[in-house]
């Protein structure tokens, strides 16, 4: 038996009535809805919500994207119609009144794709996407052009990020679905959105709901999109960290610490991914990431992205080596020095795993029994030896400062004359040059790992310092009484 189709009441900007029947599901659809075909109007789909609790919610917000469209309108290109938008054309109504979802127009989602499959070469290549470097700068910008037209209504995406954006494989133009989950300006209200993702989040936005967020989330969200882009997809705070015993920050940790590795000046955590392009970007390209990702920066807006980019692609420098290689500055093509340091650098590997193999840096040949055995034997000397050194340390330490009073007696009235202050101030050196032999032989000598054994030390050398400091200056023992 067929079941009939179900019918809904379509209601358009202009208050208009009209009734749709839906066809076949096409998509189940995110956490909100799914999508369907609408009978006899292949040009169109219906959203669907999964339930009508917030149907006012719904239906006001929708009632606001209807007045308030952006205008982006469709591009048609060598015969081909793309739709760069799914902006809601009227909002659906059961029998009871209820607003049950919304129509769109259809995006063939079959002839587009991500934005994240455009950031990695083996992707494109497993995609048979192009590896032209000027697309993927014409996708940066009709991304930026996407957000200028959003944000002159008023409207923020909020969760922009590649994975939520898409782009037409032939053509580079945007592909935007699930508009209803953006922050909408209506005339008397806002309607937030209702997600946000990490690696994407602004810095001051951090202690924020992504119902508070709004043109600073996407300006900043559209900034690491364009740098990903231009940079193979490298995302701007990601890098080396400098130090091996370094924290391992997520990269929404290194956002909230402003750990930009790709500015003018370095960054302290990390070091630049060592395929980075960004030394042969355009010098105002780096300013504006500049702004757009260290602290106290004025962002750019979409719309100097949006002008930058363009200007940007007037002035691209055909590479002579690779067709699909293009170029901004003097500097030379970058993709082409990073290939080649790429190709250099996994040729040293092929021949380091040529050579012999090893364990820990330890040749496996010499692994033997016998000299496992050997190793271990000199390894307890050498731990043995150090044991020892540290326990003769540690005497000479606690009698030196035990007896400093008497080792400074002599000194007792040419210290007097140079005066407490300069006494303090040697003082202070001392312990700050105590500090820094602990740090430095904390690795060879075990006991000085102990944080505990380390403060007690430090602060036994003050006391000694301080009742020797006492005893030279004469300093009356009812010191305290005659404080005022």
């Amino acid at each position: 038996m067929i079941s009939e189709p179900q019918v809904f009441n379509a209601v358009y900007a202009d208050r208009s009535y009209g009734r749709i029947a839906l066809g076949e599901m096409i998509n189940r659809g995110g956490a909100s809805g799914k999508i369907f075909k609408v009978e006899g109007r292949p040009d169109l789909v219906a959203k669907i919500f999964h339930n009508t609790e917030k149907s006012q919610t719904n239906r006001q917000k929708l009632e606001a994207m209807l007045l308030n469209k952006p205008h982006f309108p469709p591009v048609e290109t060598e015969g081909v119609r793309y739709i760069q938008i799914a902006w809601p054309e009227a909002l659906l109504e059961n029998e009871q009144g209820f607003c049950v979802g919304y129509l769109m127009p259809l995006i063939n989602m079959d002839a587009a794709v991500s934005l994240d499959h455009l950031m990695q070469k083996a992707v494109r290549r497993k995609l048979n996407l192009s590896e032209k470097y000027a697309y993927r700068i014409f996708a940066a910008y009709n991304v930026a052009a996407m957000v200028t037209s959003l944000h002159k209504c008023g409207h923020y995406i909020v969760d922009l990020k590649p994975s939520n954006v898409s782009v037409y494989k032939e053509s580079m133009l945007v592909a935007m679905v699930d508009c209803d989950g953006f922050s909408i300006k209506g005339e008397k209200n806002r309607y937030p959105a209702e997600f946000v993702s990490e690696e994407y989040i602004y810095p001051e936005g951090m202690n924020l709901s992504c119902q508070e967020m709004g043109e600073e989330q996407d300006k900043f969200a559209l900034a690491v999109i364009i740098f990903r882009l231009l940079n193979n997809g490298i995302h701007p705070f990601s890098g080396t960290p400098r130090k091996a015993d370094a924290d391992m920050l997520t990269i929404q940790n290194r956002i909230a610490q402003y750990h930009y590795a790709y500015g003018l000046w370095p960054d302290k955590y990390q070091a630049p991914h060592p395929y980075s392009l960004h030394e042969y970007f355009d010098k105002d390209t780096l300013e504006m990431f500049e702004r757009a990702f260290t602290k106290g920066g004025h962002r750019p807006s979409a719309y100097e992205w949006q002008e930058h980019l363009w200007k940007l692609m007037r002035r691209l420098r055909q590479c002579r080596n690779n067709p699909n290689h293009v170029y901004f500055t003097s500097k030379g093509c970058g993709l082409c020095i990073t290939e080649e340091k790429f190709r250099h650098d996994m040729s040293n590997i092929m021949q380091q795993k040529q050579g012999p193999e090893k364990i820990r840096g330890v040749a496996v040949e010499e692994l033997s029994h016998e000299k496992t055995q050997r190793n271990k034997a000199q390894l307890l000397a050498q731990e043995l030896k150090m044991q020892r050194l540290a326990y003769g340390c540690g005497a000479a330490y606690f009698l030196l400062f035990g007896f400093l009073y008497k080792i400074l007696e002599p000194l007792a009235d040419f210290l007097v004359r140079l005066g407490l202050g300069v006494q303090a101030v040697a003082a202070t050196f001392v312990l700050y040059g105590i500090h820094k032999l602990i740090h430095k032989y904390s690795s060879q000598i075990p006991q000085l790992s102990d944080r505990g054994v380390t403060d007690m030390l430090q602060i036994y050398a003050l006391i000694c310092m301080i009742v020797a400091l006492v005893s030279i200056n004469d300093i009356p023992q009812n010191l305290l009484e005659l404080a005022p």
